[in-house]
């Protein structure tokens, strides 16, 4: 059993928080540039927050938690879409925000009568309504919240989202959960990986992360698809396999940490190995990690959001 959190891990992780808590807007919200007021970005980061034990308005960071949550709740609509400044696809950010909700819904218990807590509650009621009603036929969802084409990237973005609204105590539907899964298990390809979208395509590493992930947020835990799946990350998807300039890079280390974490043993053991040894070697001076074209708050989150789940904090990471 490895040492997963090391007092170099700690000092990495406490340089990334401050310089992460430096980048908030004052509106609450994280990014700049075409990328200001993102609410993926801001959800984000609040989660990499969160990941300390922080929650909205507790904790060194609780200040900047509340702000990023009014911030979401802010660009939250009465259709249940929790959108903004998304020219890359609302639903990626209804995903990411919706998570973000259910997390600090989770965190919190759920016990608040505060007008915030019933803010947050009722939003994240919406957004679950919305990502059932804009399934497709073939069980995924896309960049828009209309029921039209689906990818899987997507499609595990609004799964992780369902799971954490469900383990926080909303009611989540079966078929809509069953539906996806289906959908999912059709775009993995026999070499393990997975596809982008049906009917064919070729497999790549960020994807088939986030495709292994979501069986297993969709309640799967013995399968012969996370087997392959584990196996293709393996050989694919290990941190120094794979280049920091690479497209999709952090959101390829987001989800592979997630799925070597949840199938544990040898799988998470040499992940976390080079994992953290890799992160604090591309953490600069000031503490930032970034990502060339996202930017410094959307790389730090990410990084960050890895380097903490060890300390299983946030309920979506707890097994």
């Amino acid at each position: 059993m490895i040492d997963e959190i090391t007092p170099e891990v700690d000092e990495s992780v406490r340089r990334g928080l401050t310089a992460l808590a430096e980048m908030q807007n004052e509106d609450g919200s994280f990014g700049v540039g075409r990328f200001g007021r993102n609410v993926a970005i801001t959800s984000l980061a609040a989660l990499a927050l969160m990941a300390d034990g922080n929650t909205p308005g507790r904790g060194t960071y609780g200040s900047h938690v509340e702000k990023a949550l009014r911030s979401v709740l802010d660009q939250a609509t009465e259709i249940g879409l929790i959108t903004g400044d998304a020219g890359n696809g609302p639903m990626y950010g209804h995903g990411f925000a919706t998570l973000f909700l259910g997390e600090v819904h989770g965190m919190t218990g759920g016990d608040d009568d505060s007008p915030l807590a019933k803010r947050t509650h009722e939003a994240l009621l919406r957004a679950v309504r919305l990502i059932e009603r804009t399934q497709n036929e073939e069980g995924g969802w896309r960049y828009n919240p209309v029921p039209n084409d689906a990818d899987v990237s997507m499609t595990i973005c609004q799964i992780m989202a369902l799971r954490s609204a469900r383990n926080a105590g909303v009611e989540v539907s079966k078929l809509v959960i069953d539906r996806a899964v289906a959908y999912v298990r059709k775009c993995q390809n026999p070499d393990g990986g997975f596809m982008y979208q049906l009917p064919q395509g070729v497999s790549a590493w960020p994807r088939s992360a986030a495709g292994v992930a979501s069986l297993y947020y969709a309640g799967i835990y013995q399968d012969d698809a996370l087997d392959k799946g584990v196996r293709y990350l393996v050989r694919e998807g290990l941190p120094e396999s794979r280049p920091r300039s690479e497209t999709h890079y952090w959101y390829g280390m987001y989800y592979t940490a997630q799925t070597m974490y949840l199938a544990g043993g040898p799988a998470w053991e040499e992940f976390w190995t080079q994992a953290r040894r890799e992160l604090m070697r591309s953490q600069n001076a000031r503490g930032v990690w970034n990502d060339p074209g996202v930017g410094q708050a959307y790389g730090s989150a990410m990084a960050l959001i890895v380097m903490q789940m060890p300390k299983r904090y946030l309920p979506i990471f707890q097994k």
